[in-house]
């Protein structure tokens, strides 16, 4: 009998420097163009360097106040994918490059990423789960943060949040990041909208310290969810680099994600 199984697809794993928002959003963009060239999918984590506000695709923008922004000497840049604010400085961020049929669905792939995401930290003895089905709609645009809520199929811990993701799927392409916060960063969001605008409660999120009580180095961390990744998505994971021409995509698109004009626009 023929077998009819679909071989699962090898992927590229990349850890990449910490890095100013607009590099970190350009080569996320160069990577999802190198998939759209035929290339395989890609798993990259990596860190920012300074701190930086993102912003989602379609967020308002209005309620930050730029000066205590830039007096705090944070970065900010607006992601080419959907969500609210995050503030990255002590985390973990992730993004994921595919074909749209590599994992199915946009909605079949979210799962299956964050379930990965779910072995990776079990392995760190992090008792991660997803968050159960509510028959809440995601939350619109606005300017609540990330991590205000858990909405079903997010990874979640001690009743918390732990991973804030977002996608997008453009020219049959998905790409989806997501912030593992190692320390709570988040709650410093509130204290960067100007006086008088209105800043929803919001409990904070799950890290990494409060629930294992240490973090673990990064090489540790890395190790953990390739191994996540392996378990959960199968397929062949190799350790690899940004080649030249995806460094000389991320240059060109690098100049819309230091544009203030493609930032504040909303």
């Amino acid at each position: 009998m023929q077998n009819t199984t679909k071989p699962r697809p090898a992927w590229r794993l990349l850890d990449t420097a910490p890095a100013p928002g607009a590099w970190n959003m350009a080569v996320d963009e160069a990577l999802a163009d190198a998939v759209r060239g035929g290339g395989p999918p890609v798993l990259r984590i990596y860190r920012w360097d300074p701190a930086c506000l993102s912003l989602g695709r379609n967020q308002p923008s209005d309620g930050y106040d730029r000066h205590e922004i830039a007096r705090r000497g944070l970065d900010v840049v607006r992601r080419p994918t959907g969500g609210r604010a995050v503030l990255h400085a002590r985390e973990l961020t992730y993004s994921v490059a595919m074909c749209d049929n590599v994992l199915g669905t946009p909605r079949q792939a979210y799962a299956a990423i964050n379930r990965a995401l779910v072995a990776g930290l079990r392995r760190l003895g992090v008792d991660a789960r997803l968050q159960p089905q509510s028959g809440e709609r995601a939350p619109l645009p606005s300017l609540a943060p990330c991590f205000e809520q858990p909405v079903e199929g997010e990874v979640v811990a001690g009743g918390s949040k732990l991973v804030g993701s977002a996608q997008r799927r453009e020219r049959g392409v998905i790409l989806q990041h997501g912030s593992l916060p190692l320390h709570d960063d988040q709650s410093l969001l509130a204290e960067l909208m100007r006086p008088g605008v209105p800043v929803p409660p919001a409990a904070p999120p799950a890290t990494l310290a409060a629930l294992l009580g240490t973090v673990p180095a990064w090489a540790e961390l890395a190790a953990a969810l390739a191994k996540g990744w392996r378990e959960a998505v199968g397929g062949d994971l190799r350790e690899d680099t940004l080649s030249a021409a995806e460094r000389a995509g991320a240059e060109v698109h690098r100049a819309r994600y230091e544009d203030p004009a493609w930032t504040w626009h909303r």
